[in-house]
């Protein structure tokens, strides 16, 4: 499962910039990216339900249910031609596209 309470965003003058990039819904209805946008994707995938709790040290997330979850995250720029992850690093697994 997904969660839904931690989503991708822009990243402008400040860090934590429209657009929200939801990591869920239908492909094609949200924002539609520009060249020069830079934004995130932060997805959080549970093993079991998608519910969270927030820690009491107001930092930590936890699956309600305690199964497993992983979380990773890339900074991409939209380019004229495409996409650049600028987060990207050589010895990453994930394919290189754009």
């Amino acid at each position: 499962s997904v969660v839904r309470e931690y989503c991708g965003h822009g990243i402008g003058t400040i860090f934590h910039d429209d657009p929200q990039v939801l990591h869920y819904g239908k492909p094609g209805t949200g924002p539609e990216m520009q060249p020069g946008m830079t934004f995130t994707i932060e997805p959080m995938i549970n093993a079991g339900k998608a519910a969270v709790k927030l820690l009491p040290d107001q930092w930590t997330v936890v699956t309600k249910d305690h199964k497993l979850t992983a979380q990773w995250e890339h900074t991409i720029l939209v380019t004229d031609s495409g996409y650049e992850i600028l987060t990207y690093r050589n010895d990453d697994t994930i394919a290189r596209c754009g």
